[in-house]
């Protein structure tokens, strides 16, 4: 069953000549408008602007489906549908890297059809798209809701995709209209539940069990004396519950694993038991779930387990338990406020901000009571996100643009005469071990 229509366009007034493109995804069920996505290019062809469309109205999917949501695709531009489905060859190679990128999204997802329409029935797509062109024609930057502000192209983020190229302004139906450049797409949810898919590499190995070693032996790396130990911090996401296989959102809820959640927590306690990722301290949020992967692990390494509340998930409030959908039908002026700013909060819930104080409180604890001791810390998605970040010195709405599967992995070290830095990000090699 499709979940979400994807409609994309693009075109240029001079072929090539000054270009933009837009995209809209809609509910399948009732063809509510879920996001909309526009950005004027420069100078370049229709097809290259039709292709950049498609990319848009696919990361917008993925944003709000997650891994593996169901979307059918549907564009006038024959070539770009019948080159996507396969049936016709690339012969321009300058489309070949775009096509290669909408083909990674693709891959991320469950395409259910390609399917040329009149342009006539495109006609949401094709307003996105000369809303943006008419915008940049005024040294304007298009926003979402069809009006622009000042403000030069070249001041949008980066989209997350492989061409490097400028991001499109993004707005979830019902948002307030902002600049790309004032705000990240936010089209994402932070939700417990709504990131899930493909894993990626091995984990680094924590630089507190290596030099543990290199002090027993006495030998350093060549690259550092073997007395700057680190403290690091290893961050497991809890394994699958109901709530995330129906992606609802879920903080302070209480639920319990799966029976696959179970598995994943034993795969992550199988491999933590090992050199070197052997923990010195287990920490998890308070939540069932997080307690549950923790005990696994604990079970394994023979150590106990350490409770510290301020790990523990957002307060969603009224949303607990809804899906995005449904929250987008039921509060659309609080969903818009909170998906464009950080200090907003769900009805009786929290907000970004307030999570990130306690979440950083928590972080500074762990590293000062436990220096130079490997510290494995199970929690949920968005303290993880949060500690990330603030280890990357980036700005909350760097959230927006992190994804974390179930049961994944991540590393940070901190140094206390240097920064912190990220080792790894959402590795989930254990899960697929045969």
């Amino acid at each position: 069953m499709t979940s979400y229509i994807i409609e994309a366009d693009g075109g240029s007034r001079g072929n090539p000549g000054p270009a933009g493109y837009g995209a809209v995804v809609k509910d399948a069920s009732d063809g509510q408008v879920l996001a909309e996505a526009a950005e004027a290019i420069g100078v370049t062809t229709n097809n290259v602007a039709e292709y950049r469309g498609l990319i848009a109205g696919l990361q917008a999917a993925l944003r709000l489906g997650g891994e593996g949501a169901s979307v059918a695709v549907r564009m006038d531009s024959k070539l770009v549908v019948e080159q996507m489905a396969g049936r016709w060859k690339i012969k321009n190679e300058g489309l070949r890297p775009l096509a290669m990128e909408a083909g990674s999204l693709v891959r991320r997802l469950r395409v259910t059809e390609w399917t040329w329409i009149p342009r006539e029935r495109n006609k949401h797509a094709d307003r996105l798209a000369n809303e943006a062109m008419d915008a940049a024609a005024k040294g304007l930057t298009w926003k979402a809701g069809g009006t622009t502000e000042p403000g030069a192209l070249g001041d949008t983020p980066a989209r997350s995709g492989a061409s490097g190229a400028e991001g499109p302004a993004v707005k979830a139906s019902g948002a307030t209209a902002r600049s790309a450049a004032a705000s990240p797409p936010r089209v994402a949810q932070q939700t417990d539940l709504l990131d899930a898919g493909s894993a990626i590499s091995e984990i680094s190995a924590p630089a507190a069990s290596i030099a543990a070693a290199q002090q027993r032996t006495g030998k350093g790396t060549g690259w550092r004396p073997p007395t700057r130990v680190a403290t690091s911090l290893l961050l497991l996401r809890h394994g699958e519950t109901e709530l995330s296989l129906e992606r609802r959102f879920s903080g302070r809820g209480e639920v319990e694993l799966t029976p696959n959640g179970l598995a994943q927590a034993a795969a992550a306690a199988e491999r933590l038991s090992r050199e070197p990722y052997r923990p010195d301290v287990i920490v998890s949020s308070p939540l069932k779930r997080a307690r549950q992967t923790a005990e696994a692990v604990a079970q394994r390494t023979g150590l106990d387990v350490e409770v510290d509340e301020d790990l523990r998930e957002l307060d969603f409030g009224a949303w607990e338990g809804q899906t995005f959908t449904e929250v987008q039908r039921r509060w659309p002026a609080e969903l818009a406020a909170w998906l464009a700013d950080p200090e907003t909060a769900p009805p009786g819930g929290e907000s970004f901000a307030s999570a990130a104080r306690r979440v950083q409180a928590a972080g500074e604890r762990l590293i000062e009571r436990y220096e130079g001791k490997t510290v494995l810390a199970v929690s949920h998605v968005t303290p993880i996100k949060m500690l990330l970040r603030l280890a990357l010195m980036a700005p909350l709405e760097s959230l927006y643009r992190m994804h974390l599967d179930l049961a994944c992995l991540s590393l940070i070290e901190y140094y206390a005469d240097g920064p912190a830095v990220v080792k790894s990000f959402n590795d989930t090699g254990h899960l697929r071990r045969g």
